[in-house]
């Protein structure tokens, strides 16, 4: 298929699929009449490759677990480890946005006095469970 088609197909442009082919995630396609011509299963990797950085892989883990990727192969030592690696960052970015949603939920419910004070809540000081005891008091 050209590389219109093949962009088309995965939702992107043109520019990106050369992009991939150059930072060596595609194989650079048999050419016809100076045209690039990709096989059928181009598609799959390029839906592949777009899944893979919409989930925050870089291009290089992705580069580094398409290598030798092959139809009907068992995932290798090199995957499980890029697998592991990644899932470590995952639990990260998770443990992260709970606490960013504690505090977004705590912001929500402010009635500091002022700035100084929110300041200091935020900046989780030990005072700061001092002074949500006394505000709760002062209610």
């Amino acid at each position: 298929m050209k590389i219109g088609e093949l962009a088309s197909r995965a939702n992107l442009n043109a520019s990106a699929i050369r992009y991939y082919e150059k930072r060596g995630l595609l194989a650079a396609p048999q050419r016809i009449g100076g045209q690039r011509r990709y096989p059928g299963d181009a598609l799959h990797r390029v839906l592949l490759i777009r899944f893979a950085s919409d989930m925050d892989f870089t291009l290089s883990e992705i580069k580094l677990f398409l290598s030798g990727l092959r139809d009907n192969a068992p995932v290798g030592p090199r995957w499980k480890k890029l697998a592991a690696r990644k899932l470590n960052e995952v639990e990260q970015n998770i443990a992260r946005s709970l606490r960013l949603k504690s505090l977004l939920q705590g912001l929500l419910q402010c009635h500091c006095a002022s700035l100084q004070v929110c300041v200091q809540c935020l900046s989780l000081s030990p005072n700061c469970a001092a002074l949500r005891v006394s505000r709760t008091k002062q209610r």
